[in-house]
């Protein structure tokens, strides 16, 4: 079964399963890392919730519903491990809803190729347009256009 069709069959399982649980899916991810196969659910917190974390009790109970329900319907052909998380304190912004939700956040900005001599960028994140993500540098409002960057995560600060 192709990595789409196994991520579409895994949402399919848990969006009812999740359903009044103050859970959703953050992202799912399949795929092959030296000889081994992992399949991660990475599990979120849906805006508006009381906690904006997800805890291990939560990762533990929807592991257990996922390998029952894996076990039961056999459709991943090869052998893998299955992990259940939380996307983390430095989690990766991927949805549209990510820029809004964490708007205010430092963030951090690695770029494809470097803007002015500089491929990582560093400041609180202002917004998302479909052209670039804005962030306040030193009081200063820097676009940054969205299809030069590689990767934007919420900075884990100390």
């Amino acid at each position: 079964m192709a990595k789409q069709d196994v991520s579409a069959r895994i949402e399919d399982l848990l969006n009812e399963y999740l359903t009044g649980k103050e859970l959703e899916i953050y992202n799912i991810e399949y795929k092959k890392e030296g000889k081994y196969w992992k399949l991660r659910v990475y599990l979120d917190k849906p805006v508006g919730c009381e906690t904006e974390y997800v805890d291990i009790n939560e990762c533990e109970e929807v592991t257990r519903f996922l390998s029952d329900k894996l076990d039961e319907e056999d459709f991943i052909e090869r052998s893998y491990t299955l992990e259940v998380s939380s996307p983390g304190l430095d989690r990766e912004l991927i949805k549209p809803s990510d820029f809004e939700r964490f708007a205010g956040r430092e963030v951090e900005v690695k770029l494809y190729k470097a803007i002015d001599g500089n491929k990582d960028f560093v400041g609180t994140l202002v917004g998302k347009t479909a052209e670039e993500v804005t962030i306040e540098i030193e009081e200063r409002e820097v676009g940054i256009p969205t299809d030069q960057i590689s990767k934007i995560n919420l900075a884990v600060i100390f």
